[in-house]
């Protein structure tokens, strides 16, 4: 096992369709399944779950970057994820993000921006070219 600084994680797989990740800096593990429509159990996020998952993650906290160096109140926010599948070859075609960030008490301009912020998370401009995503806003 590598403890160099330059891995961020290390995934094992444990069989029937499932593997365990663990992030190398804190030791915290998720376990994935395959989804039930590809031959899994889907008991656990999939793989693609994670992505899109992440996406959602990723712009609630480029969002929450950005009230913090504008001392915004950002007090509240939930994302629904929708992952939408494609086939030859399967793949993320869409993902759509149901954004609530209602209680914040934000003005039009200062929501826009916030918005504008998230939408430019690291994750999102790495899928822009591949996946189909579609921001929903409460």
């Amino acid at each position: 096992m590598h403890s160099d600084v330059r891995f961020t994680s290390t995934i094992k797989y444990l069989g029937e369709l499932r593997t365990e990740s663990t992030h190398l800096a804190s030791n915290t593990k998720i376990i994935t399944d395959a989804p039930i429509d590809n031959k899994g159990k889907g008991e656990a996020f999939s793989p693609t779950d994670l992505v899109a998952t992440a996406l959602a993650s990723c712009f609630l906290t480029i969002v929450g970057i950005y009230c913090e160096e504008r001392e915004i109140p950002f007090t509240f926010a939930r994302v629904e994820v929708e992952k939408i599948m494609a086939s030859n070859p399967r793949r993320i075609s869409d993902i759509h993000l149901s954004i609530d960030f209602r209680g914040n008490n934000w003005d039009e301009k200062t929501l826009s921006k916030i918005i504008a912020a998230g939408k430019a998370c690291p994750v999102a401009i790495t899928l822009k070219d591949q996946v189909n995503i579609e921001y929903h806003f409460k």
